[in-house]
Parts: C-alpha cells; sequence; structure tokens
C-alpha cells in the first residue's frame, strides 16, 4: 500500500538537506520527496507537521543486556525502544553475563538479535577475558564472526602497556577499541562530578581529570601504534581540548558524546535523584558548553545514547547506592 507522508520537517543529510515536504513510500521503499506531493486514489495520507522525517537513526554504543540481565532489558525490549526512538541500527556493548568475551557468547548473542531483534543489531566484543584488562578476549574469532568494534565500556582498561597491545592486535583487523576513558584510581570511589554540587550534597565526586587522564594516556597510545581509539561518551571539556588536538596532529582518534551529557548538568542531582546517577558523570554547564561547541566544529562524531536500562528496584534506592546508567533510546533525539 502506498502511503504519503505531509509537510514533515525532512532531514536528508546525504543531500545536506533540511526541508519541509512529503515523502511517498510503497512497501518500506521511497518512490519520490518532493516539496508538494498530490494524493491519488488509495494512497494513505499521514500528516506529520512538526514532526521530523529523517533517514534510519544509528546508536553505537547501547546496553542490550543479554545474556543474563533480562530482568533489566531483553533484546526484545531493547530493540522495540530503539525503534520507537527513530533507531533502525544499535551497536550493543559487550559487559554482560556472561561477558561477549567468546565466541560463544557471541554467536548466541547474534542469534537472539536475528530472532528477536525488532531493528539491525551489530554486536561489539570485549577488550579482555570477563572485562578484567589482563588476557585479550578471543578477538581474531569474534572479529571474523562480525564483531564491529572491541570495548571493555563500564571498565576502564588500567593497564597501558596491555591497552597497546590490545589496540595493535585489533587494528590487524581493521577494528577499534571503544575507550571508557576514567582512571579508575581517581574515580572508583566518586558517585557524581566533584564540583560546587557534590560539595554541598555532600556526596564524594568523580573529578573530570580522572577522565582527562586516561583520553591523554589512550590518544598517545593511539599515536604510538597508528590504531584507532574511539572514546566513548565524552563529558570533559578539557578531554574535548585534546581530542581536537589530537586529530589535528594525525592521530586516528574519535569520539561520541551521550544526548543525556548534552542536555543535562550535575544540578539535576540537588535533590539525590539516582536516575541522573551516569558514568562518567553529568558535569558542569562550562562543560556542557564545550560539548555542544565540539559537536558543532566536528570535533565530536557522534551523538549516542549509552542506553543503560536498570530493573525499578536497583534505582529506586539511596543515591550512593543505585547503579551508573539511564534509558536514552526513545528520548535522545527529542531530548
Amino acid at each position: 500500500m502506498k502511503r504519503l507522508l505531509k509537510n514533515g520537517t525532512i532531514i536528508n543529510p546525504a543531500a545536506g538537506q533540511k526541508t519541509v515536504g512529503d515523502v511517498l513510500f510503497e512497501d518500506g521503499k521511497i518512490l519520490s520527496v518532493g516539496e508538494t506531493i498530490t494524493a491519488t486514489d488509495g494512497v494513505e495520507v499521514i500528516d506529520v507537521t512538526d514532526c521530523y522525517v529523517t533517514p534510519g537513526l544509528i546508536d553505537m554504543h547501547v546496553h542490550l543486556r543479554e545474556p543474563g540481565q533480562e530482568a533489566k532489558e531483553s533484546m526484545t525490549t531493547g530493540t522495540q525502544a530503539a525503534a520507537a526512538g527513530g533507531f533502525t541500527r544499535v551497536a550493543t556493548m559487550a559487559n554482560t553475563t556472561p561477558v561477549i568475551d567468546d565466541l560463544v557468547t557471541f554467536n548466541g548473542v547474534k542469534e537472539r538479535a536475528r530472532a528477536e531483534g525488532r531493528v539491525k543489531v551489530d554486536i561489539i566484543g570485549a577488550v579482555s577475558k570477563n572485562l578484567e584488562g589482563r588476557v585479550l578476549s578471543d578477538m581474531g574469532d569474534l572479529a571474523l564472526a562480525g564483531a564491529v568494534a572491541f570495548s571493555d565500556d563500564g571498565h576502564y582498561v588500567e593497564s597501558a602497556d596491555f591497552m597497546r597491545r590490545a589496540m595493535e592486535y585489533a587494528d590487524t583487523y581493521g577494528k577499534m577499541i571503544i575507550d571508557h576513558a576514567e582512571d579508575w584510581t581517581m574515580a572508583a570511589q566518586g558517585f557524581m562530578h566533584e564540583g560546587k554540587v557534590s560539595t554541598a550534597l555532600g556526596v564524594v565526586g568523580r573529578p573530570r581529570a580522572a577522565e582527562d587522564i586516561a583520553v591523554a594516556r589512550d590518544i598517545l597510545l593511539a599515536e604510538m601504534t597508528g590504531a584507532h581509539i574511539h572514546i566513548a561518551h565524552v563529558s570533559s571539556a578539557h578531554a574535548v581540548e585534546l581530542i581536537r588536538a589530537a586529530k589535528q596532529r594525525g592521530v586516528r582518534v574519535t569520539c561520541e558524546v551521550t544526548a543525556h551529557h548534552l542536555a543535562l548538568t550535575d544540578a539535576e542531582i540537588k535533590n539525590y535523584d539516582a536516575a541522573f546517577k551516569v558514568a562518567p558523570p553529568l558535569r558542569e554547564e562550562d562543560d556542557r558548553q564545550a560539548l555542544l561547541a565540539a559537536l558543532a566544529d566536528g570535533t565530536i562524531d557522534a551523538i549516542v545514547t549509552d542506553h543503560s536500562p536498570h530493573a525499578d528496584e536497583e534505582k529506586d534506592v539511596p543515591f550512593c547506592c543505585a547503579p551508573n546508567g539511564m534509558s536514552g533510546l526513545e528520548t535522545s533525539l527529542a531530548a
């Protein structure tokens, strides 16, 4: 059946287009795009005034929680949320139970995505066994099976030498390392950004320097090895400056920012609301403005959700006891 979307704001990045117009499609295929398309007999007309009409969005950083954490999210519910938010392709992280660090687990997730996924699902393999930063995962097998990248997201790879070897090995398969850049020796005891708000609340903070130090180290390793490092969920103004300078030197570094780091600051936590407890933490307004500027000038390469759902009872606890993470697939484009 033919359907006609009328009066939508059409966003077409490939053509540099942002205009109000109509889109005619049939059986999932676009037939025409124009300023005004006249509906013929048998065409269903859908008024999308004040709505955006875009190609399917891609989110390269989500946590679909399978296997082992289905009380938080499942392949079915997670990909339904993605579709509701406008995403037609997502990449899911490896910090599941068990960790996606071998071929058996990878193939199990791949089959679940094929059977239950409402959108396309790519899989990111772990850098290290059990995310411990001591023994490499089965990177070669995972890469050949279709892993799109490698990440110990949620954990910082503390050993610089181990990270170097991981980057070199991943690069032999043309894969990048996605880096959770927070020096854990500085951040492990903190629950939110270290600043005026944390001091007022009496909550131990995580200084932005923990992120800056980790970003600096791994940029230097990328420069040394020639491998591709991708900085996940950048949140610090100084980290952005480090990435910008590295790009200007020709280092193979890219980065992403979350929708919530673009939209929110640590001021949201003034009532100890655990819904806003994330890692890296929401930072200050100066950081948020630096992220917006870096997005505008191309220093930041992608916006992600870092969709990290938890069961209600896990978040409905005292602030410092709650896990890090928030859901974002259904709200990030609007944010």
